[in-house]
């Protein structure tokens, strides 16, 4: 299959979206036109809480991620604070994957530039000149390009694990190389004997960042030693040396991430194979190794030739940064492995107006720790975002309630089930 014309492995679009969204309030729908890169579709959107001057537009990451189905929760708690939330569907995923006829969208209508002007055509719908523009992971990718291309039409704005550059990579592989490979630990030396065993480095490093980003160090090196433990007791049994025990947790944690990002669908909630052209196009998803030893950009390897090559970016948001004259608050999680602090420390030297608060974290809060975002949301509709770094503690302390919030307790319990197995 040619990268530049041959169709991907697609789904078709699924009827489960729509008859579950028939259950939600407020779902709306806005015809944009047809392009000479797509046919004309209604793009979905939802919209809750109860009604302000300026509302408060929140994009969530993927790419690939719902709007409408997976967050009815965390409207919800936005609501109750009194919020008035936008949610806008992603062309391409769930309620606005299909063409007026039905069939789902080209890759070709898949760019950034057309989703931030789709993000456009739901403010005008709904009659907002500004709105706040909250965005996480991929998603701060979305709200910063709004930014940079209607800017008149943004009041504040909030990057949660701010991805704003190719380049950004480059703090990733830091950062990766820093923890797992470079350190004096106990956590980089069972890293490097798993990567001398013959280990896969990009299902290695997938099963690390999960573990590390959900359960910070104690749980991943409890499942570093449980799986060093298996490799040196069955090192004669290929089946163990790939990955302990069957049922293991390791085990798990290694199927999980050899499908989730690329391959899972589950239509309304994720779904890859179309905007997948976005994260190959015009974010550098595709394979650019560096020969380091746990290589992020090997991540999407496996589904690269179903997807145009990277083209360049459509947007430089640095240097955009600079231009913007709203206030900003970045908020970043102390363990975040795909988007680290550094990240956000140089869009916080480079924007005016900035305010920037690490809470003890993986990545994008709006998953796993929903409500520390609405807090920092609440201050800045308020205009009181100077306080978020006064109250970190207060943050870190809130419940979690996020789409993977009772993942690390699972972690955790079946590590230590494992280890009682063990003993």
């Amino acid at each position: 299959m040619s990268r530049a014309t041959g169709t991907p492995r697609q789904h078709a679009p699924s009827a489960l979206p729509r008859l579950l969204a028939a259950r939600i309030k407020g779902v709306r729908r806005v015809r944009r036109p047809a392009s000479p890169t797509s046919p004309a579709f209604d793009l979905s959107y939802v919209r809750s809480g109860p009604r302000a001057a300026v509302p408060i537009v929140v994009i969530p990451g993927g790419p690939g991620l719902g709007s409408v189905l997976p967050y009815r929760r965390f409207r919800r708690e936005a609501a109750a604070r009194g919020l008035d939330l936008i949610m806008m569907e992603h062309r391409g995923v769930g309620l606005s994957r299909a063409d007026l006829d039905g069939r789902s969208l080209p890759l070709s209508a898949m760019r950034v530039v057309d989703v931030v002007d789709d993000l456009a055509a739901v403010l005008d719908q709904e009659g907002v000149e500004r709105a706040y523009i909250s965005g996480s992971s991929y998603g701060s990718y979305l709200a910063a390009a709004f930014g940079a291309r209607h800017p008149e039409r943004v009041a504040g704005m909030l990057l949660d694990s701010a991805l704003q550059s190719v380049a950004d990579r480059d703090a990733e592989r830091a950062m990766i190389q820093e923890l797992f490979v470079d350190a004096d630990t106990r956590i980089a030396a069972a890293v490097r004997e798993l990567l001398e065993e013959g280990s896969d480095p990009r299902i290695l490093l997938g099963v690390l960042r999960a573990a590390y980003e959900l359960g910070g160090e104690d749980l991943l090196e409890r499942l570093l030693r449980q799986r060093l433990h298996d490799s040196h007791r069955s090192t004669h049994d290929d089946g163990a040396r790939r990955g302990g025990s069957h049922g293991s947790v390791w085990t798990a944690l290694e199927a999980y991430v050899d499908k989730a990002e690329s391959e899972a669908h589950v239509p309304g909630f994720y779904e890859f194979d179309l905007v997948g052209a976005i994260a190959f196009r015009e974010l550098g998803f595709g394979p650019d190794p560096d020969g380091s030893p746990l290589d992020p950009s090997l991540t999407y390897a496996p589904v690269a030739d179903r997807f145009p090559r990277f083209a360049g970016e459509s947007f430089d948001l640095t240097s955009a940064a600079a231009g913007f004259d709203w206030p900003i608050v970045l908020l970043t999680g102390t363990r975040d492995l795909r988007t680290p602090a550094a990240v956000a420390q140089r869009v916080a030297a480079t924007a005016p107006d900035t305010v920037l608060v690490e809470i003890e974290n993986g990545h994008s809060a709006l998953e796993s720790h929903p409500l520390a975002l609405l807090h920092a949301l609440e201050r800045l509709a308020h205009g009181e975002q100077e306080r978020l770094p006064a109250e970190r503690d207060l943050m870190n302390a809130l419940p979690r309630r996020g789409l993977v919030a009772g993942l690390p307790r699972l972690l955790h319990a079946g590590a230590r089930w494992e280890a009682a197995l063990r003993s």
